[in-house]
């Protein structure tokens, strides 16, 4: 997912792509424990991806109002 794509969204879509992603992460790094997974870069790419969501939404919440 590209920033201009997160951009895009509102904060509530970003909350809850970033709730969805973190429940992907907990899954896969579970199923990692007990066996090789399939995608093994796909924890990579959740990773990368959780940290754009945050940075941004983090941006969000510190730019000065507009008034």
């Amino acid at each position: 997912m590209r920033a201009e794509e997160i951009r895009e969204l509102t904060s509530e879509d970003i909350t809850a792509r970033i709730a969805a992603l973190e429940e992907e992460r907990f899954r896969l790094r579970f199923r990692s424990a007990s066996e090789p997974l399939e995608e093994p870069l796909r924890l990579r790419v959740i990773r990368r991806d959780l940290a754009r969501l945050k940075t941004i939404l983090r941006e969000r919440r510190q730019a000065p109002t507009a008034r």
